[in-house]
């Protein structure tokens, strides 16, 4: 379907709420496909393709507002849709901060070509796709001592969105993805051991060969084999690249609107306190070329830019949507995201922390003896207090260097300490829409054996 099409749906819908007795309304059109690819033993496991269209409408009277949503894109539905929407409203709580954007606020041009957010070469046939996950199953399976590979997968999605409101607001854009992944298996019966590689780019060219991403999971899966429980005590831990984003997803869903605004968050009374470092910053980047939470505008039609979440190691922004702005008595950060069948809520796109000046082996060197963590098992995170606890594994560090792999382990802190004290190296993947480095933190406890 055509970006026209997906507009016209999106008036149509406005149209019917209008009809319906709405006061105000917006409107959004998803049209998506996706192909994906699973091998095993070297032949085709599964395939699966999806493809359609989704809208979505919420209305809103007198600070009630209700959603629908339909796959079914019929002028009849439509009419239904509203209809029902209406009298949902009606019969809603009163919301006082619920409500569209001023016309005045709204993103008004834009051009979306500088964004780069679809690649426009040919969709890949389902056959390149099976290739490559064969390719990476094969190139894992090379490796000596993997015994197995559990699943070697390729997908590709192409999606489109247009969003419209009542306020005047209309505009969308369309995303596409190429992704290969494998997970290796090392070892036999009880002695298994297991690991994974991915990749994901937006535009195919960019994509690493697939015998690459094979090969890596087939490695990390062989580093694995016979792991060993660490000693319990309280040692420096290594936060490896791979997982180190999760600290800072954990401070951005603190600062999260709906969080604050509720009063359920570790850090709600911590604007214009230090949560990071001296020296440290998180910046929201949401104009990133090629990037996966780039996007020109947020999905009530503010305009994106660049903010300061964190300056100097301080507190400067929670992440806001307009209801939880208005809450909060603030203005919005721009940030509200949405589906066909949910309000808006607030959410981060791009961010990127401050990188520091030493590679991940200096930093295995100054911590000495200690935890270098590659995966991690659940977690309990005390959402009120900040206290944090996780299964891991990865391997053990004595005088700078890598001795042995461990797992049966679980460290422990308090975020509020933990985000204070971290060291950043220097290796962050550039292509990821979360530019985090490897963290050191000294001091966590460990339990294991």
């Amino acid at each position: 379907m055509s970006e026209h099409s997906l507009f016209d749906l999106t008036e149509a819908l406005l149209a019917a709420a209008r009809k319906a007795g709405a006061e105000a309304a917006d409107a959004i059109a998803v049209d998506g496909r996706a192909v994906s690819i699973d091998v095993r033993a070297g032949a085709l496991e599964q395939a699966e393709r999806a493809e359609g269209v989704e809208i979505g409408l919420r209305v809103l009277i007198g600070g009630r507002q209700a959603c629908v949503s339909a796959s079914d894109v019929s002028a009849r539905t439509m009419g239904d849709m509203a209809e029902r929407a209406v009298a949902m409203a009606r019969l809603a709580p009163e919301d006082p901060y619920a409500g569209l954007a001023a016309p005045e606020d709204l993103a008004t041009s834009w051009d979306i070509s500088v964004f780069e957010l679809e690649d426009f070469a040919e969709d890949p046939a389902s056959q390149a796709l099976e290739r490559d996950a064969l390719e990476a199953e094969a190139a894992a399976l090379s490796v000596a001592g993997v015994a197995q590979v559990q699943s070697a997968s390729a997908s590709f999605t192409r999606r489109r969105v247009h969003f419209a409101a009542t306020n005047g607001f209309s505009g969308g854009y369309g995303r596409s993805s190429r992704s290969i992944s494998a997970v290796a298996i090392s070892g036999e019966g009880l002695g298994m051991e297991r690991d994974w590689a991915a990749e994901s780019r937006t535009f195919q060219a960019d994509l690493p060969a697939a015998a690459e991403i094979g090969r890596l999971a087939g490695e990390r899966a062989v580093s694995r084999a016979a792991p060993r429980r660490p000693k319990t005590g309280s040692y420096p831990i290594l936060f490896d690249e791979r997982i180190s984003g999760s600290l800072i997803s954990h401070l951005l869903a603190a600062i999260n609107g709906s969080a604050i605004s509720r009063g359920a968050s570790w850090l709600r009374d911590a604007m214009e306190t230090q949560v990071l470092p001296a020296g440290m910053s998180l910046i929201e980047e949401p104009h990133r070329p090629r990037i996966s939470g780039s996007r020109p505008f947020d999905a009530e039609g503010l305009p994106t830019s660049r903010r300061v979440i964190v300056e100097d190691g301080v507190l400067k922004s929670w992440t806001l949507d307009l209801a939880t702005a208005r809450k909060l008595g603030l203005q919005s950060t721009a940030n509200a995201g949405r589906g066909p069948s949910s309000p808006p809520v607030p959410g981060v796109g791009n961010v990127t922390l401050t990188p520091g000046l030493a590679s991940r082996e200096d930093l295995l060197r100054e911590m000495g003896t200690g935890l270098l963590i590659t995966s991690f098992i659940g977690a309990t995170i005390n959402a009120n207090t900040g206290d944090y606890s996780r299964g891991a594994s990865g391997f053990w560090v004595e005088n700078g260097e890598i001795l042995y792999p461990v797992n049966e382990c679980t460290v422990a802190g308090n975020l509020h300490d933990i985000l204070r004290r971290i060291i950043p190296a220097n290796d962050a993947r550039a292509h990821l829409s979360h530019l985090v480095p490897s963290l050191l933190v000294e001091g966590l406890t460990l339990a294991g054996e």
